[in-house]
């Protein structure tokens, strides 16, 4: 279980009135399904229909509803080689809003997409995570872009033995990478089990001010001998330096969301994040895909209202 990556096939990706549709890159293969699971394109109106006009519904003297604005994802899947990853190729993706009521991309706030053990970005394209953003800012949620990058394979995002440091790639070479695409600094971060433990991390080492920081099914460890047991810390202390638990006294985010499901291992230790900026929601789910997608439009509603709500100070 704690060494599962998502293998995910197709999934259903349900409309909201919104026009989906891709730019800058083909598309993952999506089933396409209408606001009732109807089926897409092939047959009844899927993702994109709107509602049905006077003339195609035979009922005279309806009217027409209003053209729903499109909004689409621009997705750019790219390779940079990273010095602090010990000169590994690594695979960067892009999802950028676009849409006439969308800021232009050099005015919206980034959020980072940190990867679980034993995948790769590529694991939040296979969620559905481009026509979920896209359809969250069409039905009113503030929009962003997300930047989803290769973190290794059992690294927690954190410096290895091996001299592997992809937290330094976030802190160091990723602002330079976003800024020749004319994107901004990442103001948030989200991350699936390993990469939970990383963006809360990342936010720690970004420190005060740091914008909100969504944990989906955190690896997160009450003790050592639970550290142990996975088989990637090289001791004890490397365990304690890392370990977000340890450091609830510094700052991991404002605000701090927290999704796990109730049948996952790491429940126990999901509750133990506690805080007045965290806000927990834990329901019935495992640590897998299914549980994932399911939760994935509240966390993108979490984080696009967050960083338009941010505090002061």
């Amino acid at each position: 279980m704690l060494r599962a990556g998502l293998g995910l096939g197709g999934l259903a990706v349900v409309g909201t009135g919104a026009t989906l549709a891709f730019s800058g890159g083909e598309p993952d293969p999506v089933s396409e399904a209408g606001p009732t699971g109807a089926p897409g394109p092939s047959g009844s109106p899927g993702a994109g229909a709107g509602p049905t006009s006077a003339a195609a519904s035979g009922r005279p003297g309806t009217p027409s509803a209003p053209a729903v604005p499109a909004v689409v994802p621009s997705l750019r899947n790219e390779e940079q080689r990273s010095a602090a990853r010990n000169g590994a190729t690594v695979k960067m993706i892009t999802i950028v809003p676009q849409g006439p009521t969308v800021p232009p991309a050099a005015e919206l706030p980034v959020c980072i997409a940190l990867h679980g053990r034993g995948a790769t970005a590529q694991a939040w394209t296979e969620l559905g995570l481009p026509q979920i953003l896209v359809a969250a800012i069409a039905a009113g949620v503030p929009p962003f872009a997300v930047v989803a990058l290769d973190g290794g394979d059992a690294t927690y995002w954190r410096r290895t033995p091996s001299g592997d440091d992809p937290q330094r790639m976030l802190l160091d070479e990723l602002p330079g990478w976003l800024a020749a695409r004319g994107l901004r600094v990442p103001g948030a971060a989200m991350g699936i089990s390993m990469g939970g433990f990383g963006s809360l991390r990342y936010a720690r080492n970004r420190g005060t001010g740091f914008g909100p920081v969504a944990a989906l099914s955190p690896a997160l460890f009450r003790t050592w001998s639970d550290a142990r047991a996975v088989g990637v810390f090289k001791d004890e202390a490397d365990w304690r330096e890392h370990e977000p638990l340890l450091h609830q006294e510094q700052p991991h985010g404002r605000p701090i969301g927290v999704w796990c499901g109730t049948e996952d291992p790491f429940c126990d230790a999901a509750r133990k994040l506690v805080g007045d900026t965290v806000q927990a929601r834990f329901t019935t789910g495992a640590h897998d895909a299914a549980y994932w997608r399911r939760i994935l439009p509240d966390v993108v509603s979490f984080v696009g209202h967050a960083l338009t709500n941010r505090p002061a100070g």
